[in-house]
């Protein structure tokens, strides 16, 4: 099974997010996330990601089209798979691993540890380290229904990692998937990159994670 590379995009400076997301935008491909697992979900929306590191940062950019978007959540922590949410949950150790949660607005949920009932909080003051920009702004709203388009740009530093020493990105070896939620909108769904073996919807699922490693 292929594993997903991450390239390397090298920068002569500290570069802002919106020359973070032109790099991103010229430099990679695109990869879908678009599998359904459980049927009494059919919902797809149409969603794909892109992703790069420059050794102490990892770069992410979703793409999103659907029927209903929803974000209440504003505080750091809080339930924001409750809303339109993409997902990003990695493995460094193989044992442990980190859920990197942005609902629609940019609002955040970190956590670490072995498995849905071990989780750790990352504390506000580090998750709030990374940068994020969403073609929806960062205001909370009802539920909207239609066909809407957003992006969102996510720039998540080296120093998240809090629970494993890295000090570079560079040679990494993980193992990770991608998400698109939505558990209380019109439509709820569950649209994962690569397959998960459960009977019911949990992104809590490692062994099910696929490698990925960091050029």
């Amino acid at each position: 099974m292929s594993k997903l590379i991450i390239k390397q995009i090298k920068t002569d400076k500290k570069v802002t997010l919106s020359e973070a997301d032109q790099l991103l935008e010229k430099q990679t491909d695109l990869n879908a996330i678009d599998i359904i697992n459980w049927s009494e979900f059919p919902y797809r929306p149409d969603l794909k990601f892109r992703i790069a590191h420059n050794k102490n940062e990892i770069w992410l950019k979703y793409y999103v089209t659907e029927k209903n978007i929803l974000a209440k959540a504003t505080l750091t922590n809080g339930d924001v798979y409750k809303d339109s949410t993409v997902e990003f949950f990695i493995s460094i150790d193989n044992k442990n691993y980190y859920n990197f949660e942005f609902n629609c607005i940019g609002t955040i949920h970190l956590a670490h540890g072995a498995g849905r009932g071990k989780r750790n909080l990352i504390n506000s003051d580090i998750a709030e380290k990374i940068e994020i920009k969403s073609s929806l702004g960062n205001q909370p709203f009802e539920e909207k229904s239609g066909n809407f388009i957003w992006e969102m740009m996510i720039r998540i530093p080296v120093e998240c990692f809090v629970f494993d020493n890295i000090t570079s990105l560079h040679e990494l070896k993980a193992t990770a998937n991608f998400y698109k939620c939505g558990d209380e909108t019109s439509e709820p769904h569950f649209v994962t990159w690569k397959p998960i073996g459960t009977k019911n919807p949990d992104y809590h699922q490692p062994e099910f994670f696929r490698e990925v490693y960091f050029d």
